[in-house]
């Protein structure tokens, strides 16, 4: 007779959770899962995939006025938010759907409500009890508020997802990942944005380059960026919000998003009972293999201290899985991760950024840039920049770090990611015969190092 009901019981079914549950059930594990909410997690259901069907939705409007250059008479188009909102809401159902028949069909157990650790092999789910030989912990994280004078007043991007209108006029708060593609999503919408931000510009920590020129490109669509600036107090007004900013200065908007960061959702899981160790944030501490400090508990994606990625959280929950179901210890490589911001123009990076490798101290680094505007953009007359850069190590001649801020960011930075962890040269990317005419040729193109 088995000792424990299951080999593992994983709480919080987001993207890490789901993978590792399914990899272990794939291995003939007893696997049960849990999740308080709706199945899918964070990327699915309140980020990633509802995220980017807003931007896909949005930049509609600068393809229709694009669209007069190359000779296309459309006419008056209208967006109807509500309508898109609701095609949104029946892809996350369909989704959803998906990943309970792939847990159901991966000879995972699933059960609905919050998963509480009682000991290193017990969880208790709604006044149920399991035990089980290994618990994961994978329940992601949630939007943080700071503590503002009327900041019940505000939204978090999970409701910002779901408004059936688009604010004619908008504050958001915070300048990172969020803030910049909210702001993109609703300027191209038609909204009024202001983005107000307590740094020198937007995207702190990505690289000084591509901070600015987003910050410019931001501008050039309409965008009221507002650099060294706080919110102080909200209040409602007639005019519906009033933002009391620094300098005595007001700000009436109809609605506030306030993207000013989130915290790893740890509390009142039993963690410190059990002897888990948090840092000050409330992440989950873990090592190379995901223990945590534990035994027989593990801890994998936004809860923990590593990158905050659905990618980064499926590889580990995968190489979790391997490693103690497999017999095949697989830790994972967090050197080298490719990201993407979907702004608008979109950032996609790789690597170390330019300071990032002078702090190093390990010798001179040569700096490769490039600024243009792209051939879509030429007919149309559009006063767009794309900005490419290369940061490369001048004694091994190793490209460090990659940064693209324009169209396709994304998709062009994905594949040179490959290149960047294999340990490529600038050398062996000269040697590479670019694609023509295409943006992403000037990343084998960079014939002159910046001084």
């Amino acid at each position: 007779m088995a000792k424990y009901d299951f080999d593992l019981f994983t709480i919080g079914a987001g993207s890490g959770g789901v993978a590792a549950s399914r990899r272990a059930g794939a291995y003939g594990a007893r696997v049960a899962i849990c999740e308080e909410r709706r199945i899918g997690g964070t990327c699915v259901l309140r980020g990633c995939v509802p995220k980017k069907l807003l931007v896909y939705a949005s930049h509609i409007r600068t393809e229709l006025a694009d669209a007069a250059g190359y000779g296309w008479d459309i006419g008056e188009a209208t967006l109807d938010w509500g309508r898109m909102i609701e095609s949104k809401d029946k892809e996350l159902d369909r989704l959803e759907g998906i990943y309970r028949r792939l847990l159901a069909n991966g000879n995972v157990e699933t059960h609905e409500g919050r998963g509480v650790i009682v000991d290193p092999h017990t969880v208790e789910v709604e006044g149920r009890t399991f035990t089980t030989e290994r618990i994961l912990v994978a329940t992601g994280g949630w939007p943080t508020l700071p503590e503002v004078p009327g900041i019940e007043h505000a939204i978090t991007s999970n409701e910002a997802l779901d408004l059936k209108e688009v604010p004619k006029r908008v504050a958001i708060v915070g300048g990172g990942y969020i803030g910049v593609e909210f702001a993109g999503i609703w300027n191209g919408a038609g909204a009024e944005v202001t983005v107000i931000l307590r740094g020198d510009t937007v995207l702190r920590g990505f690289d000084h380059d591509v901070r600015t020129t987003l910050f410019e490109e931001m501008g050039k669509e309409g965008v009221d960026v507002r650099c060294g600036t706080r919110v102080n107090a909200i209040q409602k007004s007639a005019d519906g919000l009033d933002l009391r900013l620094d300098r005595g200065e007001h700000l009436q908007v109809d609605q506030v998003l306030f993207a000013t960061g989130r915290h790893p959702h740890s509390k009142n899981l039993g963690l410190e009972a059990n002897g888990v160790k948090t840092n000050a944030a409330g992440a989950i501490i873990v090592d190379e293999w995901s223990k945590t400090s534990t035994p027989g508990i593990w801890a994998v994606g936004d809860v923990t201290t590593r990158m905050t990625l659905t990618p980064v959280a499926i590889a580990d929950g995968r190489a979790f899985v391997e490693t103690e179901f497999h017999d095949n210890p697989t830790p994972v490589d967090h050197g080298a991760v490719p990201t993407a911001v979907f702004s608008q123009p979109p950032v996609g990076t790789v690597g170390l950024t330019e300071g990032q490798a002078r702090d190093l101290g390990t010798g001179p680094i040569d700096v490769y840039r490039s600024k243009f505007r792209p051939m879509k953009f030429v007919l149309p007359g559009r006063d767009s920049k794309t900005m490419m850069k290369l940061v490369v190590e001048r004694e091994t001649d190793r490209v460090l770090g990659l940064h693209m801020v324009g169209p396709d960011a994304a998709e062009i930075v994905q594949g040179f990611a490959v290149a960047i962890k294999a340990g490529a040269t600038k050398k062996q990317f000269d040697a590479t015969i670019g694609v023509h005419p295409s943006s992403a040729e000037e990343f084998v193109t960079m014939a002159t190092p910046v001084k």
